[in-house]
């Protein structure tokens, strides 16, 4: 049987893992069981090519995209300028002309 840390919130020897979380049952606490390392705030977000993507870059769309919620098609070869990148599975902001505000995946972007 293996032994779980105590919960640093209310000191309970009943934790439990559940996947990648160390759960505590007396209190709710919820804890990473191995603290990620500290990031330096850089992200290594790459485009369809594999070219490292940055804030600003200009980049085109490789393949038309559905808008969800909507009929319309972002086509292919639609140049996106000034990207802001964010974390999480859309990882790119952007303003389309003709569709406003969009988020986009890298794997359907290239760089120019």
């Amino acid at each position: 049987m293996t032994s779980f840390p105590a919960c640093p919130s209310c000191q309970s020897d009943y934790t439990y893992a559940d996947q990648d979380l160390l759960i505590c049952p007396a209190c709710g606490h919820e804890w990473r069981a191995d603290p990620s390392p500290a990031t330096d705030d850089s992200r290594d977000i790459r485009d369809s090519a594999g070219t490292l993507l940055q804030d600003g870059d200009t980049v085109t769309v490789i393949k038309d995209l559905k808008v969800k919620g909507s009929s319309l098609v972002v086509k292919i070869g639609t140049k996106v300028k000034n990207i802001r990148l964010v974390d999480g599975d859309h990882d790119i902001d952007c303003k389309i002309d003709g569709f406003g505000a969009m988020k986009l995946k890298s794997e359907f972007v290239r760089k120019v």
